[in-house]
Formats: C-alpha cells, sequence, structure tokens
C-alpha cells in the first residue's frame, strides 16, 4: 500500500518560513516527478513546485525566489522549503508523486501564514 505523508505545517507570521516535507511508504520516488500543490479556500489547486527524476526544477511565479523544492531519494522524501512567506501562501498543501500511468497523493498539510 502506498502512503505519502506530509508534515511540516502550521501558523506563521508573514516574512517567516516552513519546511515542508513528505515521506513516501510502499513506493520508490526515485523514478517520479515529484510535486506540491496547493488548494485555498474557494479556489483551484495550484501547482506550486515540482521536481524532476532528473532533478530539474520549476516553480509557479508567485514563489519564485522564495520556495525552494529537493529530494532525498534515499529517504523517500520530498521537501518544500518556504521562505518570506505572505498571507495569500495560506493553503492546504498537497505532495504528490507521477509517472506514467502512476499518481500518487498525500492527504494534505494546512499553511497558514497570518499575524
Amino acid at each position: 500500500q502506498v502512503q505519502l505523508v506530509e508534515s511540516g505545517g502550521g501558523l506563521v507570521q508573514p516574512g517567516g518560513s516552513l519546511r515542508l516535507s513528505c515521506a513516501a511508504s510502499g513506493t520508490i520516488f526515485g523514478d517520479k516527478t515529484l510535486n506540491w500543490i496547493r488548494q485555498a479556500p474557494g479556489k483551484e489547486r495550484e501547482l506550486v513546485a515540482l521536481i524532476t527524476s532528473g532533478g530539474s526544477t520549476n516553480y509557479a511565479n508567485s514563489v519564485k525566489g522564495r520556495f525552494a523544492i529537493s529530494r532525498d531519494n534515499a529517504k523517500n522524501t520530498v521537501y518544500l522549503q518556504m521562505n518570506s512567506l505572505k498571507p495569500e501562501d495560506t493553503a492546504v498543501y498537497y505532495c504528490n508523486a507521477q509517472k506514467t500511468g502512476i499518481n500518487y497523493w498525500g492527504q494534505g498539510t494546512q499553511v497558514t501564514v497570518s499575524s
């Protein structure tokens, strides 16, 4: 059984930082593209960042220069370092692992940016 478990969310003040983690069991991350996707209340899901199996990264314009995605294949874990957080970053953040014919999701972790 495949499980992706996110952690690291919480309440942070504007300008603060959080580091999200997503650990997988029952599957191997190394051959998959890993994504962080968020959904704010009343809004559609948004791809925040991705990292390919080869290590290439891409970011939503709204988070470029503030967020950094990384992966540790030995630990089957993907990270999202979030700096200079803004209230508009408030959302549930999901990790997702994909390759052809495969699409795994975590349960999500809440990030709230508020003073």
